[in-house]
């Protein structure tokens, strides 16, 4: 276990830490609530979403480590999602499966770990706390299960905090992508005590 994360994050500190903007909306000003029409427009358009597939630029900062990755991160149905983490060298270094609540990992040695929860499993391989409960929705620009959230003049989420399990997530997002129906976040950063995560989302497919 630990040479499975030590492996982990000595091959990903070698990436580029590129987590510049593409293209992006910034919100000039926030709905005074979160009865706004376009928001709930948005709302509807996001929520219909079934299967999605985006890939990207992943960080994560913490006191003890510093790992940067590409991302593939494929929704399938509402039970079923796939996430792949991937070294500068395009070899994968961690592959997730979760599935009707069963989650399998498997690390770049080949090793296989199943659990019934893909939060705890990332935490004790891979040292990294990731609300992945959540994760897949805020990446949408859906606030999940938070209902504390603040949302742009445009009617797209601008910033939610969540608190679960003594953990308090505070998720900010800075731009969308324009030339996607409906518009998707291209970054994002959640911010939980000292921890960070940071995602660049390069491109969709719905």
């Amino acid at each position: 276990m630990l040479e499975s994360r030590y492996a982990i994050s000595r091959l990903m500190l070698l990436a580029i830490p590129l987590l510049t903007t593409c293209s992006i909306h910034t919100p000039f000003s926030l709905a005074k609530n979160q009865s706004s029409p376009k928001w709930r427009a948005h709302q509807q358009s996001l929520s219909i979403l079934s299967y999605y597939q985006t890939c990207g630029a992943f960080a994560y900062f913490s006191r003890q480590k510093k790992i940067y990755a590409r991302f593939n991160w494929t929704q399938i149905n509402a039970d079923h999602y796939q996430l792949i983490l991937t070294n500068p060298l395009g070899s994968t270094e961690i592959s997730l499966n979760v599935q009707s609540g069963v989650a399998e990992l498997v690390n770049n040695q080949g090793k296989r770990y199943v659990s019934n929860s893909p939060e705890v499993i990332i935490q004790k391989l891979t040292g990294m706390s990731i609300p992945l409960d959540n994760l897949r929705q805020w990446m949408l620009g859906l606030p999940g299960n938070a209902t504390n959230f603040t949302i742009d003049s445009c009617g797209y989420l601008h910033t939610l905090n969540y608190s679960h399990n003594e953990q308090r997530w505070i998720v900010i997002y800075q731009g969308y992508h324009d030339n996607t129906f409906p518009a998707l976040p291209s970054n994002l950063e959640l911010r939980q005590g000292d921890n960070r995560i940071k995602l660049k989302m390069d491109s969709w497919r719905l």
